[in-house]
């Protein structure tokens, strides 16, 4: 599928349950790619050509049933994590929970953070504060959090509680470029 518009519940009844071990060596490749682009405090100027151009070749892997592994899951759900669509944050969301739900380590701060996102995306409150929003001035915020989350919660996603949120918050307006 060449298009960014999908079926996300045709698509989420397809994916079968993830197998333990392994991994795709393409989807591990796309997964370091999308990490590597974000290693610096600034993205690439094509980072969105090449977000994109990822989620098309993932897509086709989960399409074509070669996203197998809790591994696989993982990888993909950083790349639809990474999307701008809510319907990319949302598979995103469903890719890590099936990771998680396989044991793959990591998956469930990925599974709260996709959420967020989809949270975010859709202009409502984020669960489990781990999306911050920046301003062109270089500071940043963290996005609304829904009260109702309990810290108790969030250390269950693999998630720092709010107060950490905060300090991490406080460190990233220190560090703010000049």
């Amino acid at each position: 599928m060449s298009t960014e518009i999908f079926n996300l519940p045709e698509l989420l009844l397809r994916l079968p349950a993830p197998l333990p071990d392994g991994a795709n060596p393409r989807l591990r490749e796309f997964f370091e790619a999308d990490q590597n682009d974000r290693r610096d405090r600034e993205l690439p100027p094509d980072v969105a050509d090449r977000d994109r151009q990822r989620r098309i070749a993932v897509m086709s892997l989960l399409e074509t049933g070669q996203v197998r592994t809790a591994a696989d899951f993982h990888h993909a759900a950083m790349i639809f994590q990474h999307g701008h669509l809510p319907e990319h944050n949302h598979l995103g969301f469903e890719l890590a929970r099936k990771a998680a739900d396989a044991g793959h380590p990591g998956a469930r701060w990925l599974a709260a953070a996709a959420m967020d996102r989809w949270l975010m995306r859709k202009g409502l409150p984020q669960r489990f504060g781990t999306q911050y929003v920046g301003d062109d001035k270089g500071s940043w915020t963290l996005y609304q959090v829904d009260p109702a989350t309990t810290d108790e919660e969030r250390i269950e996603w693999s998630v720092p509680t709010l107060a950490t949120a905060y300090e991490r918050l406080a460190v990233m307006n220190e560090e703010k470029p000049d």
